[in-house]
């Protein structure tokens, strides 16, 4: 293998996560583009004190770049400390925390990420994929009827079949130093992780589309594991139809590879036909920590880049 190929990851969550936990094995070239949507638990308060980007996807993808000597562990560990008590810090992490303090003093949230990155002594770098904070609207079929949810934890949770996404605003400002690093890969990955409010959001930016669009880096579509609770099962959507989804965005959407592990195939799967569809190569490779399990194995994982990366 080339050392050292440029490589930007999309996503966000523990998805986002363990891709760049296993591509930090192969390249020290990577930049994570993080989706900044999120409205739920401490990111959600912070959101909503201080309309701030929510931190804690960012403050996972950091954590997962960390460097690993001594320094670098201990230091992500405490970013990740999350306190317990009666009072309003309960639930809040500590990394969450110190990115808003640095946002709030500077004024600079891609500054403030580039800090917190020093201090873990990163490999590569971290990126919010818009410069203000986004909310994602999506429209369901349901039993019911339609159904509009807005929110990345209620679109993430909703029962129905998607008919349409959007983000809100509608023209958000993508971050510059993000568009350059699409433009400049040699390789994207996009996913795994909650399809509609991690992955999605970044079909959904336009410039950021248009990167995407114009790039000349060869592209890797990750799919999630199935699980008992997930949007596979609440919206009815299979691997297929995620993809189908990423085309009903980007219809000249073309890709080089896509990973599945094999229990998200059956007999009835049109996977390696959407796939090949799309130019692309299916691999199928056991990326699931366990039987069962609805996590990557970043170990797994890598081995799964090994054989594609030169």
């Amino acid at each position: 293998m080339r050392r050292d190929p440029k490589l930007v990851c999309l996503g966000g969550g523990h998805g986002l996560a363990a891709t760049l936990t296993a591509a930090r094995s192969l390249t020290s070239d990577i930049t994570a583009i993080v989706t900044v949507a999120d409205n739920g638990g401490s990111s959600g308060r912070l959101r909503e004190e201080f309309n701030f980007l929510p931190p804690g996807d960012l403050r996972m993808a950091l954590a997962a770049l960390c460097s690993k000597d001594v320094w670098g562990k201990e230091w992500a560990d405490i970013l990740q400390y999350r306190f317990t008590s009666e009072g309003s810090l309960n639930g809040h992490a500590l990394g969450n925390l110190l990115l808003t303090a640095l946002w709030d003093r500077d004024g600079d949230p891609v500054a403030g990420i580039a800090r917190v990155g020093e201090l873990l002594k990163i490999v590569g770098r971290v990126l919010p994929m818009a410069v203000e904070p986004l909310d994602i609207e999506a429209t369901f079929n349901t039993a019911s009827g339609r159904k509009i949810v807005r929110g990345q934890v209620q679109v993430a949770t909703a029962k129905g079949h998607i008919e349409s996404l959007r983000l809100i605003p509608d023209s958000p400002q993508a971050t510059p130093e993000a568009i350059d690093a699409i433009l400049q890969a040699e390789w994207l990955t996009f996913g795994p992780g909650s399809w509609f409010s991690s992955v999605m959001p970044h079909f959904l930016l336009r410039e950021q589309l248009s990167a995407i669009e114009k790039s000349f880096a060869k592209k890797i579509v990750i799919f999630n594991l199935p699980e008992p609770a997930s949007e596979m099962e609440f919206a009815g959507v299979s691997a297929e139809e995620h993809l189908e989804l990423i085309l009903s965005h980007l219809p000249n959407f073309t890709l080089d590879y896509a990973i599945a592990d094999p229990s998200s195939i059956d007999e009835r799967s049109r996977l390696q036909q959407v796939v090949e569809g799309c130019g692309g190569e299916l691999v199928i490779a056991p990326v699931a920590k366990s039987p069962g399990s609805y996590h990557h194995d970043p170990e797994k994982l890598a081995l799964a880049f090994s054989h594609i990366f030169p």
